[in-house]
């Protein structure tokens, strides 16, 4: 029986691409994540005393800073090294923008697959043949599945491929193959890099993403990690469970404020589904989503940033080191019939048909007119305004008499 690890996607010391416009953001720890999922990989590694790792591409992101990372990745990979577990990996397309990777030599426990084609290693003391191609250039549209060697009688074979498998919407196409064309070489596991998300592709042979070991923005919600895998005497697949290494998760919460009327109770709600999401020591980065039909979509939509801040209070209530508030999104409606309203009043009529014909956002003398007529915190020109939010809106301020007359 043997055990070992399949991961791919570290993109060690990725920047933090777009966190520069949260000026509250926990810029340190999420700057840190991706080599404390780095350190937690060769941890459980260790640990579980595997006989092997597989990195599945994407090491790096592009060219380092500076050699710190490049120094980082040996000083984990000599840990792994004392434990005596060879680390097999393949370059990916992020790996291949990098000029500088190769100034620094890794420990002798880590075997690199060469890029010009695909090639077969023999893992020292066990029957099991690890099968891979690394990227010579960041864009590979060659079907590099097709030409890796047939497998190796009597022994446990692995194809290592950083690859699209049909089409991601969030992902480039890299490499690109089919199931059926990783199934007709009848390997017993592929170890897939290049897609984020963890996911079994198929069971027979059993073909899976790991997904990356640290979700990298808001994008990437939900546990990041690794596969841990058991094989037994006969060859045979008995193990294959996901682990968890990330140290900062990504998540997105909707919540139905229909019938909520007052601040308190929304804030009390809000407060239940943030610490609903909280997970042990994780810094969980929350973007929340408030839906339905509130007498306080009024409030929301005009103080967007004043509610934002609220959360931000909120969340450092609830947990001063877990929970960061990354965005709010307004989806909410008002407690009323726009078009039964128009019925009722004269006014109401002739503001909503006017609406339907002016698209708030163009930058016509009327609309910058309307503009003016508006509380001075929804008229800001960072807002992208909708017809639906901002007719609400006007009702709610004519209603309350806060525009005055003709000027």
């Amino acid at each position: 029986m043997f055990t070992f690890i399949h991961a791919a996607d570290i993109h060690l010391d990725s920047p933090l691409r777009g966190l520069a416009t949260y000026p509250d953001a926990p810029a340190d720890q999420i700057r840190a994540a991706t080599r404390i999922a780095l350190e937690n990989l060769v941890t459980l590694a260790i640990d579980e005393a595997v006989d092997f790792l597989l990195i599945a591409g994407d090491l790096y992101d592009g060219d380092w800073q500076d050699f710190n990372t490049g120094l980082f990745f040996n000083s984990q990979m000599r840990r792994l090294r004392e434990a005596s577990i060879p680390v097999y990996l393949i370059s990916g397309n992020h790996d291949a923008e990098s000029k500088v990777t190769k100034s620094l030599i890794p420990p002798d426990n880590v075997h690199s697959f060469p890029t010009k084609q695909s090639t077969s290693l023999k893992v020292a003391d066990l029957p099991v043949t690890i099968h891979g191609q690394g990227f010579s250039k960041p864009s590979v549209q060659d079907n590099l599945a097709l030409s890796y060697p047939a497998p190796v009688a009597d022994t446990f074979n692995i194809g290592l491929l950083h690859c699209s498998v049909g089409e991601s919407p969030d992902h480039g196409t890299y490499a690109p193959c089919s199931l059926t064309d990783l199934r007709d070489k009848q390997y017993d596991y592929w170890a897939l890099g290049h897609i984020h998300q963890p996911q079994v592709l198929s069971k027979e042979p059993l073909i899976a993403y790991s997904g990356n070991t640290q979700g990298r923005h808001a994008r990437e919600t939900g546990p990041r990690g690794c596969y841990l895998v058991t094989v037994d005497d006969n060859l045979a697949i008995t193990e294959h469970t996901f682990r968890e290494l990330d140290t900062v998760r990504w998540e997105h919460i909707t919540l139905d404020l229909t019938h909520v009327d007052s601040e308190t109770e929304a804030i009390q709600r809000i407060r239940a589904a943030l610490i609903s999401i909280l997970t042990g020591d994780l810094l969980v980065c929350a973007r929340l989503t408030l839906t339905g039909s509130t007498a306080l979509n009024g409030d929301l939509h005009k103080h967007p940033q004043a509610w934002h801040a609220k959360l931000l209070d909120l969340a450092q209530d609830i947990s001063h080191n877990s929970l960061w508030i990354e965005k709010l999104v307004l989806k909410t409606s008002p407690p009323f019939d726009l078009a039964a309203l128009a019925q009722q009043s004269d006014l109401t009529a002739q503001v909503l048909n006017a609406l339907e014909e002016i698209d708030l956002n163009v930058s016509l003398p009327v609309v910058e007119k309307l503009r003016a007529k508006l509380p001075a915190s929804v008229s800001r020109d960072d807002i992208e305004l909708e017809t639906e939010d901002i007719s609400a809106l006007i009702i709610e301020t004519l209603t309350s008499g806060q525009i005055g007359e003709k000027s």
